[in-house]
């Protein structure tokens, strides 16, 4: 693999302090949540501050800089509940947040942001008490969890599905695999492409973990989390950090997991760590590094067949499949290095370079077809793959702010260069050494037969490929008048892919060379309210989200297209409670449907049509009350035929008309707090043919919360607490799984 060249710049600790100072300035106008056993609460609200307005300005070349002091020597930090908390690149408070970094590149306010942006934070997380993404993405108005084959995270936002749209910290991590939460801060979805910030793909939006970091307090700070359940459900979770000195700090986190399932034969062993470290080189630098480890072995799960249109009518349990050759594993490895600048101008220079190495393989044996109408056969298929991938990306960002005139301005310049290579190789499962299908009784379709696996030489991938991408933008935040702001930018993407196809021994290369540019406009009729407008792109070449091969085909064709209109409104109704509201329209261009007329290549006139309208409501409505949730309504459309199946005027498989969800926690006593879940799905099909249903259905979700001490907290979690059958997402019209009964889970965390 080529090498790339690592950049490296430097970073501002007083750009640390002055998040600090602005935490605790916010902090102070913020009251706090009622949780302490020994003391009466007491609350203050410091009045709004008025509005003033500016005296006219003289015309500058940039804003005055304020005199730089020393960071002053390191004091405990303590957490406390319902004040805000600037760490990682954002400020959250309990289930609200603030301020965002990934909507922009820049310290932005989210109400500012005009883009479509869920955050799930680390309380909500802990509360939910889920550790997968799909799961937890319930509620995030316009995401549906897509099933995956049931062996990687995969969703479906504003009717796009994609397993490759996630990243962590800004860095992309577009391997096919389930991630754990154990270390993150927050989880960040931006709904609508924005290339300009992540590049290629994204077309429905993209999901973004962002990692907990070093905390430079003087007293060492940790937290173990112990949790088990229902199907031997056991984990465990620590996270242990502190100052080594004034100018280094560390962060440990790490995970063990083991568990079965409600669904027979099914069951995964996950373990990660995760050691971190920042150093402060000066009050004007800082670098980050951390390393990951992450294990996952599992069975995967493609749940059950359809028949007659709907779901077969089985136990929730039944397997349908061989468990013993059902498996995937995922070990992956990476590494960051962030530096962080700041010149004495203002000048903010950020650095970062992530490499990622991934050892992915998973087999499925699974229903291949629906039950006969006689309900007395259905065919089994199977097929291993594996997918291993290097990655390596560095990103640089410029920001800096100036005026011109009246007008206040917050610039990006930045670039992204990157190498990705690695391997597809499948094999095709062979019954009994002879045949692809296995006729079973539905009745009793688990097995345990032989299964040969071998490469047909054919349809099965076996390449090698290569992918080399470098990436400029620009980008202006201008800040008009007090109540106008815009925003504008665009990105420029090279591509340069070459893949070998390993039976044929033949090479195909294709380079693609995109704009995608984004525009919006944010009129403030108060500091606290924002109406907005958008227009973004993207792009997505022509070898799909997981570019592992190329044909004569895929060589010749263009790349899709995403173009996202949106129109929206944000009310920070109270400082600690922001409510949001979207209507979109989601143009997908540029699909390829097969050429009837020559096997092996594509007519591009496949075309998917998104409207729709989100809302969305997260913080405090009282001290003691909070919520996370919303609505979305996703009119998801073939636009144009795909295929010969999925014809125009056909909905988008998985998505409904409707979805609703709505998390409530409440702190009724010092020590003692409960929360109430709601999720309602409509119908939607198991796929775009739409010959498949899948009921609409309403679950109800519950949990209390003890605070036994100053450090102890317990909690008990119960999902779906009606024990209500449901068929939660699918994999298509003959992999549909059931969701889970009534689950009852317990977690204790003690900090010291």
């Amino acid at each position: 693999m080529n090498k790339l060249p690592i950049g490296m710049g430097a970073i501002s600790a007083t750009a640390f302090l002055c998040l600090l100072e602005a935490s605790t300035a916010s902090a102070q106008s913020t009251q706090p949540a009622a949780s302490q056993p020994s003391l009466p609460t007491v609350s203050v609200q410091a009045p709004r501050q008025q509005v003033v307005r500016r005296a006219p300005r003289r015309r500058v070349a940039t804003r005055p800089v304020s005199p730089r002091v020393a960071p002053p020597a390191p004091v405990p930090v303590v957490a406390t509940e319902g004040v805000p908390r600037t760490a990682s690149g954002g400020t959250t408070v309990g289930y609200a947040t603030t301020r965002i970094t990934s909507g922009t590149k820049t310290d932005t306010p989210i109400i500012n942001v005009p883009q479509s942006a869920t955050v799930l934070t680390k309380e909500f997380i802990q509360d939910q008490s889920v550790q997968f993404l799909g799961e937890a993405t319930r509620y995030v108005p316009g995401v549906i969890w897509h099933q995956g084959e049931g062996n990687r995270d995969d969703l479906v936002i504003r009717g796009q599905r994609s397993n490759a749209d996630f990243y962590v910290n800004g860095f992309r991590d577009d391997v096919q695999y389930f991630r754990d939460l154990y270390n993150v801060e927050r989880v960040e979805v931006l709904k609508g492409p924005n290339a300009l910030i992540f590049g290629r793909g994204g077309g429905g939006g993209i999901v973004n973990r962002v990692l907990k970091e070093p905390e430079w307090r003087n007293v060492p700070y940790g937290e173990v989390t112990l949790s088990g359940g229902q199907y031997n459900d056991r984990r465990a979770t620590l996270d242990v950090g502190g100052a080594l000195n004034g100018n280094v700090a560390g962060r440990f986190d790490a995970m063990y997991e083991k568990t079965d399932s409600y669904r027979n034969h099914v069951g995964f062993e996950r373990w990660g760590i995760n050691p971190m470290f920042a150093f402060r080189l000066n009050d004007q630098t800082k670098v980050t590094l951390s390393y990951e480890h992450y294990d996952f072995n599992g069975i995967t799960d493609r749940g059950i067949p359809s028949q007659f249109g709907r779901p077969y009518k089985t136990d929730v349990s039944t397997f349908f499949g061989n468990p013993d050759y059902a498996r995937t594993y995922s070990i992956v490895d990476s590494a960051m290095a962030v530096i962080e600048h700041e010149t004495d101008s203002g000048v903010k220079i950020r650095n970062g370079t992530r490499y990622a190495n991934y050892d992915r393989w998973y087999q499925n044996v699974f229903p291949g077809g629906a039950v006969n109408n006689a309900g007395t056969s259905v065919n089994l298929s199977a097929y291993n793959n594996r997918t291993d991938r290097e990655n390596i990306f560095n990103q640089t960002d410029v920001t800096w702010k100036f005026n011109t005139g009246s007008w206040q301005h917050t610039a990006l310049v930045g670039g992204e260069v990157g190498h990705q290579s690695g391997l597809s190789y499948r094999e095709t499962g062979l019954f009994n050494g002879v045949s692809t299908a296995l006729a079973v009784n539905p009745l009793n379709p688990t097995v345990f037969g032989p299964i040969t696996f071998k490469n047909n030489g054919t349809t099965d991938a076996n390449s090698t490929y290569r992918l080399g991408l470098g990436a400029v933008y620009i980008q202006d935040q201008i800040e008009v008048t007090r109540w106008l702001q815009l925003i504008a930018g665009v990105r420029f993407d090279h591509f340069d892919l070459e893949a070998t196809n390993r039976t044929t021994n033949l090479t195909f290369g294709r380079i693609d060379n995109v704009v995608s540019p984004r525009g919006g406009i944010v009129i403030k009729p108060q500091d606290n309210m924002s109406i907005y407008a958008s227009y973004s792109v993207s792009h997505l070449p022509s070898s799909g989200d997981q570019f592992s091969s190329l044909t004569p085909g895929l060589v010749i064709s263009e790349p899709e297209k995403f173009e996202n209109k949106e129109v929206g409104f944000k009310w920070e109704i109270m400082p600690r409670l922001l409510f949001s509201t979207a209507i979109f329209e989601l143009d997908r261009t540029n699909q390829r449907l097969p050429d009837p007329n020559n096997a092996g290549f594509f007519l591009l006139s496949g075309r998917t049509l998104t409207r729709g309208f989100e809302a969305g409501l997260a913080g405090y409505i009282t001290d003691e009350w909070q919520v996370a949730g919303g609505y979305a309504y996703t009119d998801a459309r073939i636009a144009s035929n795909v295929s010969a199946t999925v014809v125009a005027g056909n909905r988008v498989g998985l998505v409904p008309y409707n979805t609703f969800s709505l998390w409530n926690r409440y702190q009724f006593h010092p020590r003692w707090g409960v929360g109430v879940g709601i999720i309602h799905y409509t119908d939607s099909y198991a796929s775009s043919d739409d010959t498949v249903r899948l009921p609409g259905w309403t679950r109800v979700d519950a949990a209390v919360y003890y605070k036994v001490s100053e450090n102890i907290r317990a909690q008990i979690n119960i999902e779906n607490i009606f024990d209500k059958g449901y068929f939660s997402t699918a994999d298509g019209n003959n992999n549909i799984t059931p969701g889970a009964p009534r689950t009852v889970r317990a977690a204790l965390t003690a900090k010291f």
